[in-house]
């Protein structure tokens, strides 16, 4: 019986990893400080749920920011490339699947500031916080609670 388990967890795992390299949005760019240790808790979290994570340390992050079209009232501290479509912040990798997934028309997703109980931030707190999802046009929208 537990080997039946496990090869049902290992097909699955199969699937869910070609779905993503299907879609070519295994790696996530990141473009961050070099001395912020929760982006880098971040692209752990992501490596850890299987996307390759390519970081870019920069001095200044808004410009990344402005040229991905993210709106100032969703600005957090890293700024993320995923198929197209932008990441602001500590937005679950649960999140990101499900974006590259149902491909909605929205720019990205945001966690905007850095909600305490999100991935990478690792404070243990059971806050609540929303993912948003943004578009070209500014339209906002939750995307999921957490």
């Amino acid at each position: 019986m537990k080997a039946r388990i496990s090869g049902v967890v290992f097909v699955s795992a199969m699937l869910f990893a070609g779905g993503l390299a299907a879609a070519g949005a295994t790696e996530v760019e990141v473009y961050k400080s070099p001395t912020c240790g929760c982006c880098k808790n971040w692209a752990q979290h992501m490596r850890e749920n299987g996307f390759t994570v390519k970081t870019h340390e920069v001095a200044d992050v808004m410009p990344y920011k402005t040229k991905s079209g993210v709106p100032l009232t969703l600005a957090s501290c890293h700024t993320a490339v995923v198929d197209g479509y932008v990441i602001e912040g500590h937005v679950p990798a649960q999140d990101i699947k499900r974006l590259l997934r149902e491909r909605p028309r929205v720019q990205g997703l945001a966690a905007p500031g850095m909600p305490a109980s999100a991935p990478g931030m690792d404070q243990n707190s059971n806050q609540p916080y929303d993912v948003l999802s943004f578009d070209k046009a500014g339209k906002v929208s939750v995307y999921a609670r957490h």
